[in-house]
């Protein structure tokens, strides 16, 4: 028995003793998918692809691991494997803090030549160059997980802290980045959500306090500059790097620049973040830019409004918090799809009518009702299209018709929600 096997072994017997025998076969397939599939040593670190697309994602690679933490106390080899893995995403980050996705060696290979502002040292590791705020939060969350969990630290190196100065560095550059900031980014391309707007600077935005971002976790351009959800992971994310650096790196001095970061982040989104919707109260928009503009929608990519307790930022009987959820699972948010095989949220970056596993993980992993958990299992449980594992979009009346056949990322966080709804599924 490998140690994949033997870590779903317990809730795989749960659900097979209750009759649920294709989910425990779709939960032991997709908790191992990441490490089966993905999975590439090099160099005394680890390249993380996401599936079919031959690239390391900050935010995927970093989310696809995140399942593994609770067993790399007791096994070296997961010990080892992420270890290695913040090790390149911290050297990364060095090389290009603006940059979302890297090649596993300096080949030059992309999807697109894009007009950007990156250096001839980064250019040839980069795939692609969409600065999004979450890019630099994931490995944080990461760091913070598997060091509370597993206990061990070994990840604090000399590149884990110049990571920690460049994210503040850009963190703080974008909260004026109409004034302040040397990223711009144009692509010639047929999707206008593929590019940056206004010569490659994205929509003119305010001073608020909070952090700009060009793109979308879904990698689609944002609408406007502050995305909401994004800022509340920044402000977590600072909160588990301040505390790292005291307890690991004090003699570093960037504790302190974390917390009056943080601060400000949390008092921008106190002041904008909350808007009131006639049909739902008090409720957190997806985007903001400081003008008095607001965007009220939901992506299935996390961080989404759906995920905030999920990620920690905000509890989960948040007032303002449920009334969003209600907004964010009803036809009032555009991305919200009800067919004959699922209801949920789907994404821009996916067909209209199609909706995603993450998102309904996400739901699932965020609701506290039992019934509504076994719901989103059933439908998981259907949205397979016979392989066994999940998908990036499904078509909300046809399992059949879907994107992506192979999507770690979607495999690792189903694990996660599976693990949790098992006790409810008897």
């Amino acid at each position: 028995m490998d140690w994949l096997e033997e870590a779903t072994q317990p809730v795989y017997d749960q659900l097979s003793r209750i009759g649920r025998s294709k989910l425990a076969n779709m939960y032991r397939n997709c908790f191992r998918s990441t490490w089966d599939t993905t999975l590439q040593r090099s160099d005394g670190t680890v390249f993380l692809v996401t599936g079919d697309i031959p690239a390391m994602w900050l935010r995927d690679s970093s989310a696809q691991v995140y399942h593994y933490v609770p067993h790399a106390g007791k096994n070296r080899e997961v010990l080892y494997a992420i270890l290695g893995l913040l090790e390149r995403q911290f050297q990364y980050i060095c090389l290009d803090p603006y940059a979302n996705a890297f090649n596993r060696e300096a080949n030059d290979r992309r999807n697109h030549l894009d007009d950007t502002s990156w250096t001839d040292e980064a250019r040839p590791w980069i795939w692609e160059r969409k600065y999004e705020v979450d890019s630099l939060c994931y490995p944080i969350r990461l760091a913070c997980h598997f060091w509370k969990t597993a206990g061990n630290a070994a990840w604090c190196s000399a590149a884990f802290l110049r990571a920690a100065e460049r994210i503040l560095d850009v963190w703080e550059t974008e909260q004026r980045h109409m004034e302040r900031s040397p990223y711009y980014f144009r692509r010639d391309c047929r999707r206008p959500s593929d590019t940056l707007s206004n010569e490659g600077k994205g929509a003119p935005a305010a001073y608020t306090g909070m952090t700009w971002s060009g793109f979308r976790p879904s990698d689609d351009a944002c609408q406007y500059g502050y995305l909401i959800p994004a800022n509340f992971f920044a402000a977590k994310s600072l909160e588990q790097m301040e505390e790292m650096l005291t307890a690991l790196a004090p003699e570093s001095g960037l504790s302190a620049r974390a917390r009056a970061l943080r601060e400000e982040i949390q008092a921008g989104l106190r002041q904008h973040a909350v808007v009131e919707r006639p049909d739902f109260g008090a409720v957190y928009a997806y985007e903001v830019d400081g003008l008095g503009h607001a965007n009220f929608m939901d992506d299935a990519n996390v961080p989404s409004l759906l995920s905030l307790p999920y990620l920690g930022c905000v509890p989960a009987d948040d007032p303002v918090y449920q009334n969003t959820r209600r907004m964010l699972l009803s036809p009032a948010n555009p991305y919200y799809f009800e067919g004959a095989c699922a209801k949920g949220i789907g994404s821009p970056h996916t067909p209209p009518d199609y909706i995603w596993p993450i998102s309904l993980c996400i739901q699932g992993l965020t609701a506290a009702d039992e019934g509504e958990i076994r719901s989103l299992a059933d439908m998981l449980e259907n949205m397979d299209a016979g392989t066994l594992l999940m998908h990036e979009g499904v078509h909300k009346d046809d399992p059949f018709r879907f994107t992506r056949p192979w999507f770690a990322w979607a495999n690792s966080i189903f694990s996660e929600f599976v693990e949790k709804a098992a006790g409810c599924l008897g």
